[in-house]
């Protein structure tokens, strides 16, 4: 830094001189001012990547992280990274939150176009973090972890459960290992059926449920639902009597391929299927586990129907559409309020549509925001009726709800709480006038977004149909978020291996104030992309990832585990040590150590070169994976400017005294260019003009130094 700085005060005192010395006022110099000499020497600089030695250090990289469109666009961007660098990270379009869909599937597209225009070019691309705790789709993630909503048919069952109920066979019929569980059912201290399979089998129906007769007409179809799992990878199968094909072969999940069995695992399965084909008035069926050895299956009765598809439904919703399936929104009014329905996906459990406003503050009144459903007809005076919903929102907060008359008197369902998750509203109210036609839902008391679903008005009379509510297990959450680790982390590896050579596997995984510990959304409530996979998979996550990347990638990849922060928290840095030993001592292989470095001008330079020791001391390859030296100013001074030049120039000569040649992979600018979106934030080598900073020389420097 001080090398351009004092060459430039010199030539502004030289020309002083000279111009003093002189008395021809026909003959003079007029001297540049020095910001403007300042800033021509800092523009005679070479473009970054031709400062690099690659005949000393041929696999040096020197980078810089950005928005993947930013290139992919290949214009004016494109063209500066070209110039100054040989890697390239995606800061965004390449994370689990930009490429896994609301449906769960992956779009390659736009990231598989950006590699083939990068690998044009020759410019390495460094893989985004696989699994971090930001930048993840957390709520498709979440909606597979939300609890199992069974809404039960409303119809009338066929089946007479009440002695299962109660814990007897009565007219059933069980082979040896099935047996009656009062609290083994879905939800809480319900019951079911428990068929257990011996560590030998010799046919199907070994261990088998039998239903008595089931009253028919000839000629309708009856739907037949159960919900079953089992403690381990299951199979089974019903059978019948007074079909005409009682073995038949059907689509027992609605997967669209019909089988002769279908598959269980630890969480309930919904098995839903048609019959039809009847001999007499009359038939039954069998539950036959049989299969594996050694495997426990559990059969819900609760939730166990044969209904006629045709039958009159028990249970009238008054709401037409309140599932928003078919996208049709509420109206509604007030505060400069929106509304509408979301896209697939971001209905309760993750599933379907759901109908949401935006009430932008909380207003005088309640009723200031509003949104209003206008019923086919009035409901009856005197009757009480339920009205059950999902609701959740984007803060804690209250609405209110009514059944109103067009002269605005109402009956009210009185407040409801609306939390960040969601929850089954059951709410009542008695109607005391013969007008009350529309049912209104009021925000007025709530900022912020709320979200309903499955809304259901109906007479509190009239029997019919419940809700089981099923919450995950542990064992089911690791189960489900380990599998989707696997899946994304098979999928995007395989798709990219061709052109990246180096990622990023784990990123942050240390916890800021317990540096020995990992990172936790336990107890916490959670922004938007949050999701931390290791309270689900435990502390191995971390070597399931490594080996997964490591398995579908290339055999000679360069694997990275990342962490930001370590130069201002060396606990935090020894925690980091201490967790890559771990991965290694389970199975994992950890190629290198990535360092995100956001420094400021009172930044440590000791603790940065302690760092450097510590983490060099592993063996490991060690990348600066996101150097930034803030300046929190919209107008900094020149000293500022100096003294952000003069660190940038310190860290790249600590991490070279410090962290051996052979370790060394590179250093990644993590904001080459000042920030455009915060004008108060100047931390990058260009302005936001891509005009140079002191800072581009003072960098420069550094690796001319190198």
């Amino acid at each position: 830094m001080e090398k351009f700085k004092k060459f430039g005060l010199l030539a502004l005192s030289v020309g002083m001189i000279t111009a003093c010395a002189d008395l021809d006022p026909l003959e003079f110099d007029v001297e540049k001012p020095e910001s403007i000499a300042l800033q021509e020497e800092i523009d005679s600089y070479a473009p970054l990547r031709t400062l690099l030695d690659t005949v000393s250090y041929p696999n040096f990289k020197l980078g810089v992280a950005m928005p993947l469109t930013d290139y992919a666009s290949t214009g004016l961007k494109y063209r500066f990274v070209n110039m100054n660098f040989n890697e390239f990270t995606p800061s965004t379009g390449m994370s689990h939150q930009d490429l896994i869909q609301n449906d769960g599937s992956i779009n390659l597209v736009n990231a598989e176009s950006f590699l083939e225009v990068a690998a044009q070019k020759n410019i390495n691309v460094f893989g985004t973090s696989l699994i971090s705790y930001t930048n993840q789709n957390s709520g498709y993630l979440n909606g597979l972890l939300s609890p199992l909503i069974v809404e039960s048919p409303a119809f009338v069952n066929e089946l007479n459960l009440d002695g299962l109920k109660s814990g007897e066979f009565n007219d059933w019929t069980a082979s040896s290992g099935v047996s009656l569980e009062a609290t083994e059912g879905m939800g809480n201290g319900v019951p079911a059926v428990k068929l257990e399979v011996g560590a030998s089998v010799s046919a199907p129906n070994s261990v088998s449920f039998k239903s008595p007769d089931i009253t028919v007409i000839p000629g309708k179809t009856y739907e037949v639902l159960a919900f079953i799992k089992s403690d381990g990878p299951g199979e089974a199968r019903f059978t019948f009597e007074g079909l005409s094909e009682n073995e038949p072969v059907l689509d027992w999940t609605a997967s669209g391929t019909p089988s002769e069995t279908f598959t269980t695992s630890i969480s309930w399965k919904e098995i839903r299927f048609r019959v039809n084909s009847f001999e007499g008035d009359s038939f039954k069926f069998q539950l036959e586990t049989g299969y594996n050895p050694s495997v426990t299956y559990y059969l819900d009765i609760n939730n166990l129907y044969v209904y006629d598809i045709d039958g009159d439904a028990i249970v009238n919703n008054l709401v037409n559409g309140g599932d928003f399936e078919t996208g049709e929104a509420w109206g509604g009014w007030g505060n400069n309020s929106e509304r509408g329905v979301t896209p697939d996906g971001q209905g309760v459990g993750g599933e379907g549509r759901a109908f949401f406003v935006t009430n932008p503050s909380t207003t005088g009144g309640f009723w200031e925001v509003q949104t209003l459903y206008q019923l086919a007809e009035p409901v009856r005076n005197g009757e009480t009726y339920n009205l059950s919903f999902w609701v959740k929102g984007t803060a804690d907060g209250v609405i209110r709800l009514e059944l109103q008359s067009p002269d605005y008197s109402s009956n009210g369902f009185g407040q409801v709480f609306v939390t960040q998750d969601w929850r089954l509203v059951n709410v009542y109210t008695t109607v005391t006038a013969d007008d009350r036609d529309r049912l209104i839902f009021s925000y007025g008391e709530f900022a912020g977004t709320v979200y309903i679903d499955k809304v259901v008005l109906s007479n509190a009379n009239a029997s019919g149909g419940s809700t089981t509510i099923v919450e995950k297990t542990a064992q089911e959450k690791n189960s489900i978020i380990s599998s989707q680790m696997e899946r994304w982390l098979t999928d995007v590896v395989s798709a990219t291996k061709t052109y990246i050579k180096a990622r990023t596997v784990i990123d942050q995984p240390m916890d800021d104030n317990n540096p020995s510990e990992l990172r936790s959304g336990i107890g916490r409530t959670l922004g938007g992309g949050e999701f931390y996979w290791q309270d689900y998979v435990g502390k191995e996550y971390g070597v399931k990832a490594f080996q997964l990347a490591r398995q579908n990638g290339n055999p000679d990849d360069i694997l990275f585990i990342n962490e930001s922060g370590l130069e201002a928290n060396l606990d935090k840095c020894q925690g980091l040590i201490d967790y890559v030993t771990y991965l290694e001592n389970n199975g994992a292989q950890v190629d290198g150590i990535g360092t995100r470095m956001q420094l400021n001008l009172n930044s440590s330079t000791s603790n940065i070169a302690t760092m450097f020791q510590m983490l060099a001391a592993t063996g490991k390859r060690i990348r600066i994976s996101g150097l930034e030296v803030r300046l929190m100013t919209t107008q900094p001074t020149q000293t500022m400017l100096e003294r952000q030049a003069q660190i940038y120039e310190e860290v790249v000569g600590l991490y070279e005294q410090h962290v051996p040649a052979s370790q060394r992979y590179g250093i990644t600018l993590g904001s080459a260019i000042d920030s455009e979106s915060d004008n108060s934030l100047r931390q990058g080598l260009w302005d936001t003009s891509l005009k140079r900073k002191p800072s581009y020389a003072g960098f420069a420097n550094g690796l001319i130094n190198k």
